[in-house]
């Protein structure tokens, strides 16, 4: 009798350990029968000194949700959201995506920035888990087949940038920051597809810790007519400065990075700027102008392309569900996501949203047309 009380005890350890190592290993414990609403998760930098690309695409994704919850939801299931911030650092994120798993998200916006996405997608990867980022642009970010973007990618960006500038202007030069993934990422895409078109172009570089002084890069740059700047705009604020002080005229064209420029420069800078996007908030499109509508009366703000990609991203993911029928609250990360890769990539489906028609295949790419937005316009 004590030798079989004692097997019992044995196994019921035995077994309360394996349930415990279960709900700890990406188990997806949190969420159960008793949830009542679809759960879209996702990461980005909340604070610190990206914080506000991570705070429009919450802002953004968060409209979504509301209108769409006002709507009915799909179904009649509506649908929560939360975003953990990841100050832009990769370890945070996958960090927050274990938060987020185990409170039980179902689907993802992924993360904003692509050093972070990156960490995410590695975790999303292993548990199928499908993600559709708004605004991740490096190209590792979407390698896996369970992930996806709104933006363009930046290999994209630095072939549409040769592109348009060679068909416009003849003495072209390049800064990019050489420390930098996404800069140096679309520059090299730019410099290879300048090669295949036979044109010769002058390069100027900075890094992290020379950011804040651009007048030499300026002045080796001074005879061109348009300079291209693949980083972001505070930076790109500044070169437009030095553009000034230096006498350039010089045409500044940059990428979505750009966007957000305007509130780093004053009237002094009389330099044309124009940037790759895929979202003008000046556009007279119904579906754009009622999104600003909507977003300036909630956040007493305009949205940049960040909130523009966030909305879209949130609304994707609803409409593919939407269209493949999903009713189940408690269906499981990895069934979704196989029901939405297929869904997504097939034919007949296509997103119109406030960054334009898009389409995507199995690469996670979406394929749709760029806005060029000139600022002295």
């Amino acid at each position: 009798m004590k030798k079989f009380r004692l097997l019992s005890l044995v196994l019921a350890f035995v077994f309360c350990a394996v349930a415990f190592v279960g709900c700890g290993d990406g188990g997806n414990a949190g969420y159960t029968a008793e949830n009542k609403e679809f759960f879209i998760g996702g990461t980005g930098p909340l604070s610190g000194d990206a914080s506000s690309y991570g705070i429009s695409v919450q802002n953004g994704a968060k409209l979504a949700i509301e209108e769409i919850n006002e709507a009915g939801g799909l179904d009649g299931i509506k649908f929560k959201f939360d975003i953990k911030d990841d100050k832009a650092a990769a370890d945070k994120a996958s960090t927050a995506y274990d938060q987020l798993y185990e409170a039980g998200m179902q689907v993802s916006i992924g993360s904003v920035t692509s050093g972070s996405c990156e960490a995410f997608a590695a975790k999303a990867a292993a548990d199928n888990l499908f993600f559709m980022t708004p605004s991740a642009s490096a190209a590792n970010c979407i390698a896996a087949d369970n992930a996806f973007r709104i933006c363009f990618g930046d290999p994209d960006q630095g072939v549409l940038a040769a592109d348009e500038l060679v068909a416009n202007y003849e003495n072209i030069g390049a800064i990019y920051d050489k420390s930098d993934n996404y800069s140096s990422g679309i520059y090299e895409a730019f410099n290879a597809r300048m090669k295949e078109l036979g044109v010769e172009f002058k390069t100027q570089t900075f890094d992290a810790e020379n950011k804040v002084d651009f007048s030499t890069q300026v002045e080796a740059l001074k005879d061109c007519d348009v300079i291209f700047l693949p980083f972001y705009y505070t930076e790109a604020g500044l070169v437009a400065k030095a553009a000034v002080l230096k006498g350039s005229d010089a045409v500044l064209f940059g990428c979505d990075g750009l966007d957000g420029i305007a509130g780093q420069i004053d009237e002094t800078v009389t330099n044309e700027i124009k940037y790759i996007t895929p979202f003008d908030v000046a556009s007279d499109d119904k579906k754009v102008a009622a999104f600003v509508k909507a977003y300036e009366e909630k956040y007493k703000a305009l949205p940049d392309q960040f909130a523009a990609d966030g909305y879209d991203a949130v609304y994707v993911i609803y409409e593919a569900m939407k269209k493949a029928g999903v009713k189940d609250v408690t269906i499981s990360p990895d069934e979704l996501c196989e029901i939405l890769k297929t869904t997504i990539t097939a034919k007949d489906f296509s997103f119109n949203g406030v960054t334009g028609k898009m389409t995507w295949d199995a690469s996670g790419a979406p394929t749709k047309v760029p806005v060029i937005v000139d600022l002295s316009k």
